[in-house]
């Protein structure tokens, strides 16, 4: 998807390039097909809702920037109500047909082991979480291996408005405030013994996702249980683990003590995400939804990611990167699509939309202008690269959570989504005229 996009953005600007595709002469264990842009997973972009949306607002400014996955995308579309979804095979013909038939555009098949040096040119790795061996282990190698992920353990993500500060209240451990803190660093949310309990059966007997078929040989790591796994040894082992109460008061009820205490952890640098500390889960998404509000100040929470485990390939994109997408230390080599941490479908079209614009634009010897934070592209990008935590960075979708604040705080609901989504479109604009 990124490389697709990415590929025609270039060309559109006016600049030869070259696309290696190494399917069908190596394959991976998820593809079947040696087409560009091949769904392996849904055939949904998600929503098409650019009014209220964060991922509808998203295709709206690719369709501004003239996307060539949207415009496939909605020439290929099958109903399914206010989702962008397609007909997998059609769409991806009709990216490839696109591909072959521009005359900027050479796609040449075969497997890259290895980053090729600066004197051949600007190069833009689009290798998904499916990258080939060979190259991961190059990548890894270049970024040292400790910067390449094989294996997510994704903590959920909360919206910090959607906490209820009645019952929540923030504080560190022992009142720490660490490297840059201020000793109220957490969101801390307590539990009486009747509703950790009550907690601990609904995480035993919720319904668990599986691993895919070439995930089941990636073994866990005891650092990164599923939550419920922990659980499951044990009636108290979570309050000895991430749920242990000891070091805090909590203000709203200080006589008591807390029986476990549930710790949410600043996710990015607006201060608007929050993740649940320990708390990575093979839970499915609605059964997470359903467990995760049964802690007390997370009865509304509104998630901007879901936990999982499973393995995937991504670099940790704050550390490498800079703000247009290029490798600090080898700048002649940019990342795109799901290999830099964005999630789904359309986050990576999207991120190799922009390297691919800005790889032309460095081309063509112009200065280079990223999107505004506003925007759901710019807001994407200065996540990857500059806002969320590079300690913990995991992937994620597109959500308002990414978003800088709106100038008036007291707007919620549609009314918040709406003010977003129009300051973001008019903003889109200006940077596309510039």
């Amino acid at each position: 998807m990124a490389g697709s996009e990415a590929a025609w953005q270039i060309a559109q600007a006016g600049v030869k390039v070259v696309l290696y595709e190494m399917r069908p002469i190596n394959s991976t264990e998820a593809h079947r097909t040696d087409k560009c842009a091949e769904l392996v997973c849904s055939n949904s972009f998600r929503s098409d809702d650019a009014d209220y949306n964060a991922v509808g607002l998203l295709h709206e400014e690719m369709r501004r920037a003239e996307s060539l996955i949207i415009r496939c995308g909605d020439a290929t579309k099958v109903p399914a109500g206010s989702a962008l979804a397609v007909d997998r095979e059609a769409f991806s013909e009709a990216v490839t047909k696109e591909l072959h038939a521009h005359p900027n555009i050479i796609i040449k098949r075969g497997e890259i082991t290895k980053l090729p040096p600066e004197e051949q040119g600007n190069v833009i790795v689009a290798t998904g979480p499916l990258t080939s061996h060979a190259l991961a282990e190059a990548i890894g190698k270049l970024t040292h291996i400790n910067n390449l992920a094989f294996f997510d353990a994704i903590a959920p993500i909360v919206l910090r408005e959607s906490v209820d500060m009645s019952k929540a209240w923030f504080q560190s451990r022992y009142d720490k405030p660490g490297p840059g803190g201020t000793g109220k660093d957490y969101l801390n949310c307590a539990m009486d013994k009747e509703q950790y309990e009550a907690f601990i059966d609904a995480l035993v007997s919720s319904e668990k996702t599986e691993f895919k078929k070439w995930e089941k040989d990636t073994p866990y790591f005891e650092g990164c249980l599923p939550i419920e796994v922990m659980a499951k040894r044990g009636v108290n082992t979570l309050r000895y683990g991430p749920m242990k109460p000891v070091g805090l008061t909590n203000p709203h009820n200080p006589t008591i003590k807390s029986h476990a205490i549930v710790q949410l952890r600043q996710d990015n640098l607006l201060g608007t995400l929050f993740n649940l500390v320990g708390f990575q889960t093979k839970m499915k998404l609605a059964e997470q939804a359903r467990v995760l509000r049964m802690i007390p100040g997370l009865e509304n929470a509104e998630f901007a990611r879901f936990g999982g485990i499973h393995r995937n390939t991504f670099i940790n994109s704050p550390k490498l990167l800079d703000t247009t997408l290029r490798l600090k230390s080898m700048p002649h080599i940019r990342f795109a699509g799901q290999i830099t941490g964005c999630e789904g479908y359309v986050e990576s079209a999207a991120v190799g939309l922009m390297a691919g614009r800005f790889a032309a634009i460095e081309m063509l010897g112009q200065d280079i202008s990223t999107p505004p934070i506003t925007t759901a592209m710019g807001a994407l990008l200065n996540h990857i690269t500059t806002s969320a935590n590079a300690e913990t960075f995991q992937p994620m979708n597109i959500n308002f959570g990414l978003f800088p604040p709106l100038p008036n705080e007291k707007l919620r609901g549609r009314d918040r989504k709406k003010a977003h989504t129009s300051r973001a479109l008019a903003d889109f604009e200006g940077w596309l005229r510039a």
